[in-house]
């Protein structure tokens, strides 16, 4: 069997996730991915899976803790947002509550011209989801962050 080649961009990134193969369902649901590949391995845990989510692909493998392969649960959090481009932040926010994720910052408007919001996936993972409504300039945005952002939960 030949396995479909994906294509990559510049930067892929490479989710660790305690279950991965759980990680892989949640993405399919909450950001409409589609599988590319899975390479299961010993003891169930998944070596390597690729789905494709818009036009970028993102990879994933189980915690492998023996080779210093460690989630954001293992971890107690991630440093990393993964971010989003979408075309109604408000219906991907939605999706992604409903499959499980957990809001971190509700859509509202930014001064960088985008709808942003953002969400930690099951397993650990940051989302940022943005939708750009309009185009700011340099100095628009330097003058606008001087105001309160929204938090982050």
């Amino acid at each position: 069997m030949v396995m479909e080649q994906a294509k990559l961009h510049s930067v892929t990134p490479h989710l660790v996730c305690e279950g991965a193969a759980d990680a892989l369902a949640f993405y399919i649901k909450a950001f409409n991915a589609r599988e590319i590949m899975r390479l299961p391995g010993k003891e169930g845990r998944l070596m390597h899976a690729s789905i494709q989510i818009g036009d970028s692909v993102v990879m994933l493998a189980d915690d492998f803790p023996e080779y210093g392969g460690l989630g954001p649960k293992a971890l107690k959090g991630s440093p990393v947002t993964l971010h989003l481009s979408v075309a109604d932040v408000d219906a991907a926010y939605a999706q992604a509550l409903a499959a499980g994720a957990q809001s971190r910052m509700e859509p509202a408007d930014m001064f960088w011209g985008d709808r942003y919001a953002q969400v930690t996936d099951p397993f650990g993972h940051h989302w940022s989801l943005a939708t750009h409504i309009r185009d700011v300039s340099q100095e628009e945005m330097q003058a606008a962050m001087q105001q309160p952002m929204p938090p982050c939960e």
